[in-house]
């Protein structure tokens, strides 16, 4: 079986319970970083044994965390001997618009993973954009890149979309299936 890491911050709450859906799926280890940046003692290990890293960070102003940053620009010593060669990659965001710029955040997340010389795993669900979709349906957004959630601004982290949840926790499962195939 594929390991696979989720390494996320969350600044609500919102991106911690779709971190924890998207490992669901994958039966994946969960790696929060803290409001201060950083990771738990043995982080940077656990990534390193990972075959897919999973990343996820709030929307805020069109992009990651700066929280989520932190860590990216932390990665740069392994970017350096290109550490992660060949790894797989996936990303995931919330935010409170429908739209948020989420997009942009997934697209960060992206370029991250392929400076480390990553393969990016997709979506790889169609978006519920048929006359008869509803909120609840899997990928109501319509990501292709990554997952997306989108709760409003004054909802807790218990009131998200079950459609988007259920989204989230195909997505992880998809890239252990794609993992277990990739395995080294």
């Amino acid at each position: 079986m594929a390991e696979v890491v989720v390494v996320y911050h969350s600044g609500y709450g919102h991106t911690q319970r779709m971190a924890q859906v998207v490992a669901e799926g994958a039966g994946a280890e969960i790696l929060a970083i803290d409001a201060d940046g950083n990771l738990p003692g043995g982080g940077w290990d656990s990534l390193a044994a990972a075959d897919a890293i999973i990343m996820g960070s709030p929307t805020y102003m069109g992009n990651v965390s700066w929280q989520f940053k932190k860590f990216a620009e932390a990665s740069s010593k392994l970017w350096f001997t290109q550490a992660w060669q060949d790894k797989l990659f996936a990303g995931f965001t919330h935010s409170a618009a429908i739209n948020g710029d989420k997009s942009s955040t997934l697209n960060y997340l992206f370029t991250l993973a392929m400076q480390h010389g990553g393969l990016w795993v997709s979506q790889g669900v169609l978006p519920s954009s048929s006359k008869a979709a509803q909120r609840n349906d899997p990928n109501y957004l319509g990501a292709y890149s990554g997952a997306m959630a989108q709760s409003p601004s004054d909802a807790g982290a218990h009131e998200m979309w079950p459609g988007d949840l259920a989204s989230a926790r195909a997505f992880g499962q998809r890239v252990a299936e794609v993992a277990g195939r990739f395995r080294r």
